[in-house]
């Protein structure tokens, strides 16, 4: 078979005999990265205005390349573009047809470069695409939050530790811990995106190319901010990829801890939210059920980028330099990484308009777990008492409390007293204002700090938020 074949391998020159179907089967990526041919026929296109430039084509070979590849790319949009298994890969193929389109001039528009370079640019270009997607997302979800939020930013709810009633705190204080967590992953996705932009281009296989290119200019052509500057490295970096993974695991993981907090809310024994029903479903057995399935979902599509995550990291860890054809294996998880991290923010951003609120049984929960047993502790400090003594005091009046089968404010003065009589000192400084601070409201608005729960601090944090993010598009 030789190199001017129909079917032959644009390396079959050096072998004497084809590969065969099961070979070309498991070798082959056309699949999966023909959905990175837009990104492909960009960095051709700006390999081949280099290439002009520099001299190493001609004027006319680059009009064909533009022309060939205007045509190419309308077929693949229209979805008429003939993918071959043949070919192995979205490079090939769209080669292959640009030759079968402009003759010579398509040959040479790989002159100065390998597919290891190749792919290397065409998947940052890819993922530099869906971060800009991610974090123009990230930026919908949170805009929906904040309405959330802003609506109850005084609504008082238990807050929690060990799932037990801690202390009072506000829906909307609650939600605005979601969003500085996802504040921080857009930061995170902003940080990854300078590593993901370096261009590759120019590395060749491994060790540059002998042509007097000029990467700088191909860079600009992209909108890279630099190049990568060693040419086996260049070819053979994934961290960009990895880094990608692991911020997406960090962004789903508070997602999936968000979605544990709408499953438990949601459920009847807590009942402090409902979801609208386009998030859930229903039971093929059990007609009462409403099932949050957006949620769980989720929660178990974490794992599956969690898993892409590790998939990477190991696929690395083995390698030598420069380029292996274990690389072929990094696109399935970090396209599916990206997919599944669109798909839940876009869904996320929605459920997040659909959440109604029970304020009352946020209310009542809050008279089931002594809430406000920390303000009595710290009004007994400020009343001169030290906090130790004043924390057993206080734990003596809960016992006494549980077992009279009431709440702290329930007490009289005199109950108060006698229950903490034995911490010495703790009686004589209770008086009639110490039921001020047994109330949900005195809790909360005594907490009047940057990051308190007071309501006008949730209120001044959700304006700050809402100043920092990005206009909308």
């Amino acid at each position: 078979m030789t190199s001017n074949t129909p079917s032959a391998k644009a390396w079959s020159g050096r072998f004497s005999e084809p590969v065969t179907d099961l070979v070309k089967r498991f070798t082959a990526s056309v699949d999966f990265d023909r959905r990175m041919a837009s990104q492909d026929i960009r960095g051709s296109l700006a390999h081949a205005r280099m290439l002009a430039r520099q001299g190493i084509i001609g004027n006319q070979d680059l009009a064909d390349i533009e022309r060939g590849m205007t045509q190419i790319r309308d077929e693949i949009e229209r979805g008429v573009f003939a993918w071959s298994l043949d070919d192995e890969d979205v490079h090939l193929n769209i080669e292959k047809r640009l030759t079968a389109l402009v003759g010579d001039a398509g040959k040479r528009l790989h002159t100065g470069r390998s597919r290891n370079d190749q792919v290397a640019t065409d998947i940052r270009l890819w993922l530099r695409d869906a971060i800009d997607q991610i974090m123009h997302l990230i930026g919908d979800f949170q805009r929906n939050l904040l309405d959330v939020a802003d609506e109850h930013a005084a609504t008082p709810m238990p807050g929690f530790t060990h799932l037990q009633v801690a202390q009072p705190v506000t829906f909307g204080h609650h939600l605005m811990a979601y969003f500085e967590m996802t504040r921080r992953d857009a930061e995170r996705f902003a940080d990854a995106r300078r590593r993901v932009n370096r261009l590759p281009l120019g590395a060749a296989a491994l060790a540059g190319t002998s042509f007097p290119i000029d990467r700088h200019f191909v860079a600009q052509e992209l909108g890279f901010e630099a190049v990568c500057e060693n040419s086996l490295d260049a070819v053979s970096d994934r961290d960009f990829a990895i880094e990608f993974c692991a911020a997406s695991a960090l962004l789903m993981t508070h997602l999936s801890r968000l979605s544990e907090e709408l499953i438990l809310w949601m459920s009847p024994r807590v009942g402090f939210i409902d979801l609208a029903d386009r998030f859930c479903t229903g039971s093929s057995i059990m007609p009462q059920k409403k099932n949050p399935d957006v949620p769980e979902l989720v929660r178990g599509k974490t794992g599956r980028v969690n898993g892409s995550l590790v998939a990477l990291l190991t696929l690395m860890k083995g390698q030598p330099l420069a380029y292996n054809k274990d690389n072929q294996e990094d696109k399935e998880p970090l396209f599916d990484t990206a997919d599944t991290v669109i798909d839940t923010l876009r869904i996320f951003a929605d459920l997040m308009t659909g959440i109604r609120v029970k304020v009352d049984a946020m209310a009542n929960a809050l008279r089931q777990g002594y809430a406000t047993a920390t303000d009595l502790a710290d009004y007994l400090v400020k009343k001169g008492l030290p906090f130790r003594d004043a924390h057993e005091a206080v734990a003596l009046a809960v016992r006494g409390a549980e077992s009279r089968g009431c709440d702290l404010p329930d007490l009289s003065l005199t109950d108060l007293g006698a229950i903490m009589a034995p911490v010495e000192g703790a009686a004589e400084r209770l008086g009639e204002d110490v039921f001020q601070v047994l109330t949900v409201a005195g809790s909360l608005a005594s907490r009047d700090h940057i990051g308190g729960t007071a309501p006008n601090q949730v209120r001044q944090a959700i304006n700050r938020a809402r100043a920092s993010l990005l206009p909308t598009q």
